[in-house]
């Protein structure tokens, strides 16, 4: 099968489509693409399923570690005045974990753009396919009409002027045959007229999903995004309600980075197969949406010296008609109009209309030559398989390093929380003690409280 322009399967395309698959029942499934078979839809799903067991091992692992943190951590001596250990640990981890979120952002918005440009290069593709069709069918109906319009008028009145000379009537009758002929011929040029398959309202269906996917990763970008702020504001004020309000959107956002992770992971396998080898699926798909013949779906979708024009020879009869009508018209102006003045007008009129006609004509042989609409073909092809899988895998990095980062966070948040000082004043007026770093600098640890506003020495 000849390739389109410039797509060739890249890297990606061939490393995702070695991959082993599997149905429910661990039964290898072959790698073509047929999205119809049940066997390979449970495939996907399987590669989906994945993503959820990963979802329930790393919540399985948070649980565990919360519970043993709280739970089986040794008691505190009373009076004890050593800060718990494992600051620094924490303090590494949330580091870890912020910088791992903000590469993930990142990669995520790359990810997204580069997904976004490939379905809106499809998208203007399936648009220019759309134009180029609509336009050979305004062109065959535009010929026809005036074709048409010419027997019923001009050709009419011409052989009514020249009904005294029957070989001259003869040459009339000649050229309308010949017109009506190519008006015949015209009529099969326009393949796409009357299709229920339209470009235009797949490409408006590809925009309309795209904008939702857009608006979701967008959304959940910017949860991550305020993940990582209130972080960032939790740690640096030690703030006990930005903590929880943190530890619940991670949770959030934790589900949606491995349910994304499923969508993602299903979607590169399945658009792998199908870029593997797309002339098949494509070819088969559309002549059952379309009741097209395969010898007109070939001829554009392969456009090779191995499949011929299927309107070449509708082609070569209409010129040759209308070439024809020209020669008749000329020998009718030279022969009639010495003799029947009223008939130069008629002339002059079908001698425009074949003009026009022919100029159209060769306007419409350009168009229906396979290089537009193939061109458009391969333009589908690399925004599809180049960039929007391009922009899945890099989402599919953000996910993971998301879930990673997310993970961690969860997990070091209790050890940062039980770090956190107390901050009720009525705990210093009291006469309780802090821990030394917290005093302020040059304050006796045994003195009274006095320098601390609002407190009062208690009477004895």
């Amino acid at each position: 099968m000849g390739a389109p322009p410039g797509y060739r399967p890249s890297a990606w395309v061939h490393l995702l489509h070695q991959l082993p698959r599997a149905d429910f029942q661990l039964r290898p499934v072959p790698s073509g693409f047929a999205p119809q078979e049940q066997e390979y839809q449970q495939a996907l799903l399987l590669v989906a399923a994945l993503a959820g067991l990963g979802l329930g091992l790393s919540l399985i692992f948070i649980a565990v570690y919360l519970i043993r943190f709280c739970c089986c951590r040794p008691p505190e001596p009373p009076g004890s005045k050593t800060p718990s250990p494992g600051g620094g640990c924490v303090t590494w981890s949330c580091i870890v974990a912020l910088l791992a979120g903000c590469i993930g952002i990142g990669i995520g918005f790359y990810g997204n753009s580069e997904t976004s440009d490939g379905v809106s290069q499809l998208s203007s593709a399936l648009l220019h396919a759309n134009h180029t069709l609509s336009a050979i069918d305004h062109l065959v109906l535009e010929m026809v009409e005036r074709l048409g319009e010419a027997v019923r008028t001009e050709l009419t009145t011409l052989e009514e002027v020249l009904e005294p000379r029957t070989e001259l009537v003869a040459a009339a009758r000649g050229a309308r045959r010949q017109a009506e002929a190519v008006a015949q011929q015209l009529q099969g040029l326009a393949f796409w007229q009357g299709v229920p398959l339209s470009p235009l309202q797949v490409a408006e269906d590809v925009s309309f999903v795209e904008e939702y996917r857009w608006l979701a990763y967008v959304l959940l970008l910017l949860l991550e995004l305020l993940v990582c702020l209130f972080t960032l504001l939790g740690l640096a004020k030690q703030s006990k309600w930005l903590v929880i309000v943190m530890t619940v959107m991670s949770l959030l956002v934790l589900v949606l980075s491995w349910g994304s992770m499923g969508l993602e992971a299903a979607t590169a396998v399945g658009l792998s197969d199908f870029c593997s080898n797309p002339d098949p699926y494509v070819l088969n798909l559309t002549q059952e949406e379309t009741g097209l013949s395969s010898d007109i779906l070939s001829y554009y979708f392969l456009c090779n010296q191995a499949v011929s024009n299927p309107f070449q020879q509708r082609l070569t009869l209409s010129q040759r008609a209308l070439a024809n009508i020209h020669s008749q018209l000329l020998g009718l102006e030279r022969e009639a109009v010495p003799q029947f003045p009223s008939a130069q007008k008629p002339l002059l009129s079908l001698e425009e209309t074949v003009n026009v006609t022919e100029g159209n004509f060769h306007q419409l042989v350009a168009l229906l030559h396979c290089r537009g609409l193939h061109k458009d073909y391969g333009a589908a092809l690399r925004g599809l398989c180049e960039d929007a899988l391009e922009g899945l895998l890099f989402l599919l990095l953000f996910s993971l390093l998301s879930a990673g980062a997310l993970a961690t966070a969860l997990c070091s948040l209790p050890r940062a929380w039980a770090l956190f000082p107390p901050r009720n004043p009525s705990a210093l007026c009291s006469g309780s003690r802090l821990s030394e770093p917290l005093l302020p600098a040059g304050l006796d640890p045994g003195s009274p409280l006095r320098s601390f506003p609002g407190c009062r020495r208690r009477p004895h």
